[in-house]
């Protein structure tokens, strides 16, 4: 397990040498991408609005393709599927991120925990636990909560919207 993080992080992906093909995608997005599917996750309900709105988010976060976002969602469940830690990568998002960028994170996460409706305790507990980690701070991430809460209640349809 620990050579298989190491390889991840020294850009082999998760495969290490027994893998027969480089990472397609870049460590930020996957960092990023895997962090959102971690918090999808937290609910032991991975459902579509979720899988959707990560999609959503790292195709226009990015300015990914179709086949790209697919690509980069396939590799980074199956990075969340063989990591049972974060480590590996809120290590890449420490390393790679700007603040801004880690506090943007913060608020995507927000977003996969708000696109099936409920916001899980365990949603909430992993999203507090990782901005710890990436050092966002409890002001910063309560802020991005609620953005993202507005923003949800304006979409809604009985927002009159």
């Amino acid at each position: 397990m620990i050579d298989r993080i190491k390889a991840f992080l020294e850009g082999r992906g998760l495969g290490g040498a027994e893998e027969n093909t480089r990472s397609t995608v870049d460590e930020k997005q996957l960092a990023a991408a895997a962090l959102m599917i971690e918090a999808a996750l937290m609910d032991e309900n991975f459902g579509d609005e979720e899988r959707r709105k990560i999609a959503d988010l790292v195709k226009s976060r990015y300015g990914l393709t179709k086949d790209e976002c697919e690509r980069l969602l396939a590799e980074a469940e199956a990075a969340v599927g063989e990591s049972n830690q974060w480590f590996a990568f809120t290590r890449v998002v420490n390393d790679r991120f700007a603040h801004e960028e880690r506090v943007e994170l913060i608020e995507m996460m927000w977003e996969v925990a708000f696109a099936d409706g409920v916001v899980h305790d365990y949603e909430d507990n992993l999203i507090r636990r990782i901005s710890g980690l990436i050092y966002v701070s409890d002001v910063e991430r309560g802020e991005a909560k609620r953005r993202v809460a507005e923003r949800t209640a304006s979409d809604s349809p009985s927002a009159g919207g």
